[in-house]
């Protein structure tokens, strides 16, 4: 099978050029070891000096005759799209804020298996604790809840007993 050409619009010398000032290193030794390939050095020995293998190489030849240097840069990707949606967001941050009801719900407070159960629930999508307590950060809320109250409390006698001491 013969070598995979490869472009030849700037020289060796070029290339080894604008490694020395590129400021990405794992660019610089992409096109140091096209250079070498350029020069005649083999492709498993310019690979091998680059500490890649040939496989490798051609990968990034391909991606140097497609695109040219701007090929070389690394391409990240956005990563993993968010379990729940915006719509599902906004409605899960709405719940946190309305806050559990004690007659119905039978809680005071949400703790984040109570949040995943909801969101299970409502979008049937499951969620580790873990995952839940990310989401809700996200949303702009802390770990932190308000200290509870019995909800048949006096303020009354609250007061009276704060008056009297």
């Amino acid at each position: 099978m013969p070598a995979l050409a490869i472009r030849d619009d700037r020289s060796p010398e070029e290339l080894r050029c604008l490694a020395k000032a590129e400021r990405d290193v794992r660019v610089a030794r992409r096109l140091l070891v096209i250079a070498n390939a350029l020069s005649g050095m083999s492709r498993e020995a310019a690979a091998r000096s680059a500490g890649m293998d040939r496989q490798t190489l051609r990968d990034w030849v391909i991606r140097y005759n497609a695109d040219g240097i701007e090929g070389l840069a690394d391409r990240w990707g956005d990563g993993r799209p968010p379990r729940l949606d915006a719509d599902e967001q906004a409605e899960l941050a709405q719940v946190i804020l309305a806050g559990p009801d004690p007659e119905v719900d039978g809680i005071s407070a949400y703790t984040l298996e109570d949040l995943a159960l909801i969101c299970a629930e409502r979008f049937g999508k499951s969620l580790h604790r873990a995952s839940m307590s990310r989401v809700v950060r996200r949303l702009g809320f802390s770990r932190q809840k308000a200290r509870p109250h019995h909800p048949d409390k006096d303020e009354a006698a609250q007061a009276a007993f704060r008056g009297a001491s």
